[in-house]
């Protein structure tokens, strides 16, 4: 059965190599997040194949989303709901193959071609970004900024996530150019409560809904 997206506008909350991914996932899912995105570039597949069951356990109660980034193997062997995959990773089209409509695949992008071209070949959502500066992750490349996340979602039919540099305070600009929701990682990790910071996030950009 085919999977679906929550609903726009909706806060995705991604795992920190700085903390326990499963605790850090806990809170965040008390906190309301209705997606949650295991990411770890360095840990070994044991590691993330344990880590994702425990997750999709707690997103399975929480009747949440449970997306692995990067490893398709690890997102089916752990029953996820979804894989979210960058510009290296394995190629869309083969992990449609693999897996069929019974899972859902992000792509990452960060240029409109990119998000057009995961578009066309059938991807599910677009994470889009950096949008702003950020130091969560290593970037080769300068934001993109308000201005195209407004285009990106003017030519894009599949939703699109918002990722990079995202606060409390710009967040509901990102809804307002188009995002169907944000994704972040330290806004809610490096938070003093986790499980607040995903409250008043989800709260913050659903205000004019």
């Amino acid at each position: 059965m085919a999977k679906v997206i929550p609903m726009p506008p909706f806060l995705c909350v991604i795992t920190d190599e700085e903390m326990n991914p499963v605790s850090l996932a806990a809170e965040a899912l008390r906190g309301g997040a209705p997606m949650i995105q295991l990411r770890h570039k360095s840990a070994d597949g044991r590691a993330l194949f344990d880590w994702a069951l425990e997750i999709r356990k707690r997103c399975t109660e929480h009747g949440a989303l449970f997306i692995v980034n990067d490893r398709l193997d690890i997102a089916m062997a752990s029953g996820a709901d979804g894989v979210h995959l960058g510009q290296e990773d394995i190629p869309l089209r083969a992990a449609r193959k693999a897996v069929g409509n019974t899972m859902l695949i992000g792509i990452s992008a960060t240029s409109i071609e990119e998000a057009q071209k995961a578009q066309d070949e059938g991807a599910d959502y677009i994470g889009l970004g950096h949008i702003f500066p950020t130091i969560s992750k290593e970037k080769h490349h300068p934001p993109l900024g308000l201005e195209a996340l407004e285009k990106a979602a003017s030519l894009i039919s599949i939703p699109i996530l918002a990722i990079g540099g995202i606060t409390m305070e710009n967040a509901p600009a990102l809804i307002s150019a188009g995002a169907a929701g944000i994704a972040v990682i330290s806004a809610v990790s490096r938070a003093q409560s986790p499980l607040q910071a995903a409250k008043e996030l989800s709260r913050v950009i659903n205000l004019n809904r």
